[in-house]
């Protein structure tokens, strides 16, 4: 009989889990920071985007610096799963993506970053469609589109949620093994996930009138709680291939 956690239990098993590992975890959600905000500016220092071929440049650019990122994700997903493990771990734990499988992390984000960029590809055209003829009824598709892209963005990503941790409990997968085995297990749990999820945005709101100083403990607490999420649904799961990685820890 399956037994899912609910959204207080897991954010309740969080708090504990986390208790002693703040100071590691802060440090880690730092080094994540300070290397997404350099790979997020690095476009930009090195091209205007003042015209359309510069945009277009701009824009591809972009897609693959943020490539990079599925190689933090993929560290970040074995730094929690460890915490949650109860083994040790240390801020640079988010880096392990680089050294185990960085080539499926690279991969798992290109699906991630197209899927982001064709969702939101409609509303950017007639956006810069109202910028060049400042035609009113632009704005109205724009709205359209962006909401239509939104909302299948939002649920692809939640099919899609589990990849990252994935990747460390079955490196034996291929990335188009990973996916499908994430849309597997999220069967009739996306609108969990989607409740936990905005759960948090609360706490986002409030922490943002520190300076965002409260973010360094928000993220660690809200990726410990994703990461049982996770945790939860595999232990529910019939018929779960063995683990790997994660079983020789």
């Amino acid at each position: 009989m399956n037994t899912y956690k609910s959204s207080a239990e897991l954010k309740g098993l969080s708090k504990d889990q986390l208790f002693g590992h703040y100071g590691t975890a802060i440090g880690a959600v730092l080094l994540v920071a300070i290397t997404t905000l350099f790979v997020t500016y690095l476009p930009s220092m090195l091209i205007s985007a003042r015209n359309i071929p510069e945009l277009i440049i701009y824009y591809m650019i972009s897609f693959i610096v943020s490539l990079l990122t599925g190689i933090l994700a993929s560290g970040e997903a074995y730094l929690y799963l460890k915490l949650i493990c109860g083994q040790p771990v240390s801020a640079g734990d988010v880096f392990y993506g680089f050294r185990s499988y960085p080539d499926k992390a690279i991969l798992l984000q290109f699906v991630l970053s197209s899927l982001t960029y064709v969702c939101s590809a409609p509303a950017l055209v007639f956006y810069y469609l109202y910028l060049t003829t400042y035609h009113t009824y632009y704005i109205l598709l724009m709205s359209i589109t962006f909401v239509i892209g939104m909302a299948i963005l939002i649920v692809i990503s939640l099919m899609l949620s589990q990849v990252f941790y994935l990747l460390q409990d079955f490196p034996q997968y291929s990335a188009k093994e990973l996916m499908k085995l994430s849309c597997q297990i999220m069967k009739g749990h996306k609108g969990r996930l989607f409740y936990i999820s905005i759960s948090f945005l609360p706490l986002y709101l409030l922490g943002a009138f520190s300076f965002f100083i409260a973010y360094l403990w928000l993220i660690p607490y809200s990726n410990t709680v994703m990461t049982n999420f996770y945790m939860d649904l595999m232990k529910n799961r019939v018929n779960t291939p063995k683990q790997g990685n994660m079983d020789m820890l």
